[in-house]
């Protein structure tokens, strides 16, 4: 085996530095439910108790993997679920669990109640774009693609570069045929920019000249230096080399809105400047949608629309989600909301969640509930790994008592503070002393708020009276 060319230089001189190679990672932030795998369901939807990120609330968890296999059939459309429940109780952690645990290919929409008012467009557009959003077009087409193996690549380079344009011979074969292909110079481009080289299985599409590399030949396993670790092998292909292949692409119904109604095309994508569409645009996309149905070039599959703080619709926008949802191509609506009986927006009426009665009535209520010290201790736990921080068991019981006297999230927020101090310190584990010293530089909410109380004639446009400070 060739020895590699930096261990020879190495050998070579001493004088000769050798440049560390550092392997390039690609760099993922952590956010607040990036622990969340999906919603730990075993087969026969049972909640785990610990699970793909997810801790507790076992009955949420169950009723969301009844939703998730209703999602799959695809065959009931405008069904609508809440998630209620306090502040800090999971409720957009299991819809991120749903999320991941659909995969891929269902359109998953997720926006926040409050959008609506902040685009650019009246409500009702803003929220027919989202459901569009969510609804998916699988698409069946069938392509001409030439695989084979790599016999040999011939490319005549003229002499004087930019004169005559390069031109070369491409040699294919199958187990059955064997075949040389002309080059022309966007073929040759291609094949450089893939470093396609003799012994390399190929497809070519025969629409794009797209070139795909499947990998090496069996037959030249034994050529070393065309080896790498990365390399994978693959048996010559059988038959001929032509083929007819299946290819499915799943774009949603606003994708396919976007592209057919404005004049800059699929660009308006990319921009986020996508306007108000047009009824009648709509209409016909979803005639040609319901064409290829009939035809079997198509299929829809009914995805997810999440709104989260949905009690910061108003009146309007719940009107027009009584009228979506009863469309047949409506997807599955999850809301989720912290708000008691409250006030509807736009009216002077209240109602349990914010939200009119005749919508919840249309609505499966998922109620989430407070999490016991247990369940705190081990999300917590989950935390620590995800955040990648090394903490005492002292640290930790300290971490989940304050987390239980005061909320989740605060006790979450200390974990990467405390591990800064720490680190200050020089020491690679978080102590009960660097939790202690983080709880006295940040405040929670209750500790803030008796400060206010105390110190309330100092602040500015101050409206508690005197009395019912005292009170507090």
């Amino acid at each position: 085996v060739a020895s590699s060319p930096t261990s020879t230089m190495a050998e070579g001189g001493e004088g000769v530095k050798v440049a560390e190679v550092k392997d390039l990672t690609r760099i993922e932030r952590i956010g607040a439910h990036s622990h969340i795998r999906g919603l730990g369901l075993d087969d026969a939807l049972e909640a785990r108790k610990v699970s793909q990120g997810m801790v507790g609330q076992v009955n949420a968890r169950k009723a969301a993997g009844v939703i998730l296999s209703m999602i799959r059939e695809g065959s009931i459309a405008g069904r609508a679920v809440l998630l209620a429940g306090q502040p800090g109780t999971g409720k957009t952690a299991i819809a991120m669990g749903m999320a991941k645990a659909l995969g891929e290919e269902t359109p998953f929409a997720m926006m926040a109640g409050s959008e609506i008012f902040s685009m650019e467009m009246s409500k009702t557009e803003a929220l027919t774009q989202a459901f569009r959003k969510a609804i998916g077009v699988r698409i069946k087409e069938e392509t001409e693609i030439i695989e084979g193996e790599v016999v040999e690549i011939e490319i005549d380079r003229p002499a004087t570069s930019g004169v005559a344009p390069k031109t070369g011979k491409l040699t294919l074969k199958t187990t059955e045929m064997e075949t040389v292909y002309d080059l022309g110079q966007k073929m040759i481009e291609s094949l450089d920019k893939e470093k396609v080289t003799a012994g390399d299985v190929i497809t070519i599409d025969k629409a794009s000249g797209r070139i795909t590399k499947l990998g090496r030949s069996f037959a030249r396993s034994r050529d070393y230096d065309a080896m790498g670790a990365q390399t994978k092998f693959v048996q010559c292909p059988e038959g001929e080399l032509q083929k007819r292949k299946e290819v499915v692409h799943v774009v949603t119904l606003h994708e396919i809105d976007v592209i057919n109604s404005r004049t800059q095309g699929f660009l308006a994508l990319f921009a986020g400047d996508t306007g108000e569409i047009r009824p009648e645009v709509r209409e016909q996309i979803d005639g040609k949608v319901a064409e290829w149905r009939e035809e079997g070039k198509a299929e829809i599959v009914p995805g997810v629309l999440f709104i989260d703080e949905v009690h910061m619709l108003d009146i309007e926008c719940f009107s027009f989600l009584n009228r979506a949802l009863e469309n047949d191509m409506a997807p599955v609506l999850v809301v989720a909301t912290n708000r008691g009986i409250t006030k509807i927006r736009g009216t002077n009426y209240k109602s349990p969640h914010g939200i009119p009665i005749d919508l919840l009535d249309r609505l499966l209520i998922v109620t989430t509930q407070p999490y016991t010290e247990r369940e705190l201790r081990l999300i917590l736990d989950i935390r620590c790994e995800e955040e990648d921080v090394e903490m005492s068991e002292d640290a930790k019981d300290l971490l989940c008592k304050i987390g239980h006297e005061t909320s989740l999230r605060y006790s979450i927020h200390l974990i990467t503070a405390a591990a800064l101090v720490a680190h200050k310190r020089k020491s690679a584990e978080v102590e009960v002393e660097d939790i202690s010293k983080v709880y006295g530089l940040f405040l929670d909410v209750q500790r803030s708020t008796q400060f206010m109380v105390e110190y309330q004639e100092q602040f500015m446009f101050n409206e508690i009276p005197e009395a019912d400070g005292m009170e507090m």
